[in-house]
């Protein structure tokens, strides 16, 4: 079997030796994230309740999820949402089966409510969301290429990936997942809409955080200054835990105190009052948005996750770099990872399995370039194993 594997040298300085850098992550409650859970979310639903009635996942993709921000009245101490936030449910998926109709509607709302209920605190689901479904049958055409046995890719299209993550980034990924994880239950005042934008010049790191503070958990002004100085400072202890660089943090730097200007919410979420989101306008499959990195702009959370190349070679590509790099022993500094497919073609036999390497100093490609074809071709071997591990939630796609 040709895989049409291609190991060579990058010669380019890797990202910690460059002069800057940014990096960005939006947080599960940004609308851009909740768009993608709840697609996410749904998928997962859809291929287990397929998986019990016909032993395999059939055609689906539901990585067109619309959220339209409502309307709010925050205040200290406590407000009022005022217009429910409206979420469009929108996809393809095969509904019936030899005249058998099948609850795919039933699934995804079902699916949306628990994902809403299960991560944000503050949102009363039944009186704060209008949910409305408009999945519809899949493509003829796509669904022929879908149902046969050999898995084949359902798209002409890419993925990339890259190893291993830079002091920025971890520190930028770290920060969120800290804040939406322990601290929220330590300060209930932060609510889950949490964005960490950081910029390293030289050898600084400049972080800014936006985060939606709860209002019934805030009774004035000077408790959300105190709040904000308590979050500054457990934060600057995490952070002095990820990385040795210095580094400074900025909270919420729109807020004017004079004007009386506060990132004020009712459920902890911008959504409530306003802001939009979307599937794939967040972050890619390894959380994050790395301009100064290789990044695909497919949309992965919704995708299928049997043939659906848009989503399996993205993370594919991430698992490969990984191997990569952590089997070199320091051999290799920067692995990407870039894979194409062709349509009708077998997911195990892209187009092209490009890995580009940025060696060591001193180290020759030579000595690592067949042990990296090895690890290219073992994973796209495997390819298989993702789809598990996506079903499951062991592997996150934003």
């Amino acid at each position: 079997m040709s895989r049409n594997i291609v190991v060579s040298q990058l010669n380019e300085k890797p990202i910690e030796k460059q002069p800057a850098e940014m990096v960005e992550r939006k947080g599960i409650g940004h609308p851009d994230s909740v768009a993608d859970g709840i697609a996410e979310n749904m998928s997962r639903a859809l291929s287990r309740m397929y998986r019990e009635r016909y032993d395999r996942i059939l055609h689906h993709n539901t990585d067109e999820t619309q959220i339209v921000g409502g309307q709010s009245q925050p205040k200290f101490g406590g407000g009022n949402v005022l217009e429910p936030i409206y979420i469009l449910l929108v996809g393809r998926a095969v509904t019936n089966v030899n005249g058998e109709r099948l609850p795919y509607r039933s699934t995804a709302l079902k699916s949306a409510y628990a994902y809403l209920k299960e991560n944000f605190r503050h949102l009363d689901v039944d009186e704060d969301i209008t949910m409305d479904c408009k999945i519809g049958q899949g493509s003829v055409d796509l669904r022929g290429v879908y149902d046969t046995q050999r898995h084949l890719a359902n798209d002409t299209s890419f993925g990339v990936g890259y190893a291993p993550f830079s002091e920025t980034e971890r520190l930028v990924l770290e920060t969120e997942k800290y804040m939406n994880g322990k601290l929220k239950h330590e300060i209930p005042a932060l609510g889950e809409d949490v964005k960490v934008m950081g910029a390293r010049i030289g050898e600084r790191i400049k972080l800014t955080v936006a985060v939606a503070m709860v209002d019934r958990h805030v009774n004035d002004a000077d408790e959300y200054r105190n709040i904000k100085e308590e979050l500054y400072n457990r934060l600057m202890d995490h952070g002095k835990k990820v990385t040795d660089r210095d580094f400074e943090i900025c909270i919420n730097t729109a807020d004017d105190y004079e004007k009386e200007i506060y990132y004020l919410t009712v459920t902890g979420l911008s959504m409530e009052n306003g802001d939009d989101g979307s599937v794939g306008r967040g972050n890619r499959v390894n959380g994050l948005i790395t301009p100064y990195r290789p990044m695909s702009m497919e949309a992965a959370a919704g995708k299928n996750p049997v043939t659906h190349v848009g989503k399996l070679y993205n993370l594919l590509s991430m698992k490969i770099a990984e191997d990569i790099v952590k089997v070199a022993g320091g051999d290799v500094i920067e692995a990407r990872v870039r894979l194409l497919s062709q349509i009708g073609t077998p997911i195990d036999e892209p187009l092209l399995a490009s890995t580009e390497l940025i060696m060591a100093e001193g180290v020759p490609l030579e000595k690592v370039k067949s042990e990296a074809e090895g690890i290219v071709d073992n994973w796209l071997s495997r390819i298989s194993e993702l789809t598990d591990m996506i079903v499951k939630g062991e592997i996150t796609v934003f």
